[in-house]
C-alpha cells in the first residue's frame, strides 16, 4: 500500500502581516497548528477524545517570508515516527508559486484526558499514522 501524504490549504488573513508587511513567525507556527489539526480529524475521523494529543516539541525552520499575497499556502503533512506514546509530524508550508516557505517537525505525545498524562498509541491509532509513516 503506498504512504500517504495529507494536504491542506490555507488563506493568508489580513491580520496576520506585522508593520514589516510580512506574515510574523508566530503566524507560521498557528498555520502549522492548522494544518495538524486538520490533517489529525482526518486521521482520526474527527475531533474527540480518541487521538487526544499534545505538542511535546516544535522545531521550526522559516525558510522564505510570506506576503499577504503569497496564498494560498499549502501544508503538507506526514508522520515521522511512531513511538510508544509519542509521533513525530512533519510539515512543510509552500506559497501559491510553489516556494518552500517552513519546514517543520511536531513531537506529539498521546494524552489521557482524565488524568492529565501521557498514555500509550493503541493498536489502531498505531495503524492509522503508519498509513502516512514516511521513513528515510
Amino acid at each position: 500500500m503506498p504512504v500517504k501524504t495529507f494536504t491542506c490549504t490555507l488563506q493568508v488573513r489580513w491580520g496576520d502581516s506585522d508593520r514589516l508587511g510580512h506574515v510574523n513567525n508566530t503566524r507560521f507556527v498557528e498555520y502549522l497548528q492548522e494544518g495538524r489539526v486538520q490533517f489529525l480529524n482526518a486521521v482520526f475521523g474527527g475531533p474527540g477524545v480518541r487521538g487526544a494529543a499534545v505538542v511535546r516539541k516544535l522545531t521550526t525552520d522559516f525558510l522564505h517570508p510570506i506576503l499577504d499575497d503569497s496564498g494560498p499556502l499549502t501544508i503538507e503533512l506526514w508522520i515521522t515516527r511512531v513511538g510508544t506514546t509519542s509521533y513525530g509530524v512533519r510539515h512543510v508550508v509552500t506559497d501559491r508559486d510553489g516556494k518552500v516557505c517552513a519546514d517543520a517537525e511536531a513531537l506529539m505525545v498521546a494524552f489521557d484526558l482524565d488524568t492529565s498524562s501521557s498514555r500509550p498509541l493503541d493498536e489502531s491509532e498505531r495503524g492509522l499514522l503508519a498509513e502516512y509513516l514516511h521513513v528515510g
